[in-house]
Formats: structure tokens, sequence, C-alpha cells
């Protein structure tokens, strides 16, 4: 693992965010000034492609990135925040459902965040 390998793995595995690549830079930058925008995408690459972190990809929204802990996503559909949540291990079911074997899954669940809903009731008590 190179340098710039361990410390994105580093920040990733450390973040109880869902960081982009451009959140990863600025946290690299802090210690490596001299990288670039594009040797932290081609590490983040390296990295997923090796299946130590994962890709959190929703439409519209550049990609953020997370460690494999099995667990899945709450996605504020209004504001884009990404939530973790641990739901009963879908693995089992889906064989069955599937009868073959699979990589894997990613599930994300969209919703309103408390944020959001408040500001959302505020704006229909306005009116």
């Amino acid at each position: 693992m190179t340098k710039y390998e361990k410390e994105i793995y580093d920040i990733i595995n450390s973040s109880a965010e869902h960081l982009t690549a451009e959140q990863i830079y600025g946290q690299v930058r802090q210690k490596y000034p001299g990288v670039v925008l594009a040797t932290i995408y081609n590490n983040i690459n390296r990295l997923w492609d090796a299946g130590l972190i994962r890709r959190v990809s929703i439409d519209g929204m550049p990609d953020h990135y997370d460690r494999v802990k099995r667990h899945d996503h709450l996605v504020c559909k209004c504001c884009g925040k990404i939530a973790d949540i641990t739901f009963d291990d879908l693995t089992s079911s889906l064989h069955q459902s599937l009868g073959e074997e699979f990589l894997y899954y990613d599930l994300k669940v969209f919703y309103l965040c408390p944020a959001c809903r408040q500001k959302s009731s505020e704006q229909q008590n306005l009116k």
C-alpha cells in the first residue's frame, strides 16, 4: 500500500461521514501538500477495486466513500445527507430469492432527514 493509499484508507475508516474525493483530497493535502487530485482518484479506485473501501453512488451527486463494515444508508432526498443505518442482513434472503450467488448488495433508503422535515414543516406553517 502506498503512503497515499494508506492515508486515504485511514481517513475513510476513521470518518463518521461519507466523504467525497474532494473532501478526502483536502484532508490528504494537510499532510502531503504536493498531492494532486488525480492521485487521490487513482488511489481511491485502487482501494475500491481491492475491496478495502465502499463507493456510495447516488444519482446527481458525487460519489462518496465509506468503510466496508456491513451497513446500509439513509439518503435525504432534499439535502443529500447520507447517514448509516443497520438493517438485518439480507444475504440469506437474497440467496433464497435469487437461487444463486451474488457479489454484494447496496441498500439505500431515501427519506427526508429531521432537519429538512422540520424546514418543510416550518415553510408549510408560513403559508
